[in-house]
Order: C-alpha cells, then sequence, then structure tokens
C-alpha cells in the first residue's frame, strides 16, 4: 500500500512538472500539487501507525531507555506531520 501510494504521487508530481513545462494554468497546478501532499500524507501516517504498532509497542515491552527514545521519536514525528 505504501509503494502504491508513493508511486502515485510520483505520479502526481511528473504531472506537476510536466503542467510547468506546458505553462498550465497555476489553480490546476496547485490542485495537483495538493493532490501530491494528500497522497504523502496518507504515506506519512501509515508508516507512522506502523512505527507505532511495532517499534513503540516492542520498545514498550522491553521499558526503560528503549522506550523512551522510541516514545520521544514518536512525539517528534507526529509534531513535524501537524506542522506540514
Amino acid at each position: 500500500q505504501i509503494t502504491r501510494l508513493l508511486k502515485t504521487a510520483r505520479g502526481q508530481i511528473d504531472g506537476v512538472l510536466r503542467m510547468v513545462d506546458d505553462d498550465k494554468y497555476c489553480i490546476d497546478i496547485l490542485t495537483q500539487i495538493s493532490a501530491s501532499n494528500s497522497a504523502l500524507k496518507s504515506v506519512a501516517l501509515l508508516l507512522l501507525d506502523d512505527h507505532l504498532n511495532h517499534c513503540v509497542r516492542q520498545a514498550s515491552i522491553q521499558g526503560g531507555e528503549v522506550a523512551d527514545e522510541k516514545l520521544a521519536e514518536a512525539s517528534a514525528a507526529i509534531a513535524r506531520l501537524v506542522k506540514s
């Protein structure tokens, strides 16, 4: 699913490049950029979900510094996603 979404985003970005080269209407280009961003955000959410359900869960079982590090990583990743 991640690979499919990344290929979709790549295709959309390639489309943006063609649209710019072809001097297409600005609003149409912005629409395509929005679609690309949406596909990339979907990938980010899937990766975050995977990280929480595997890496963070495993680290929480181990406890200690490992758990603290993984939780801090996840928190920082969420903060970056919210800002974008």
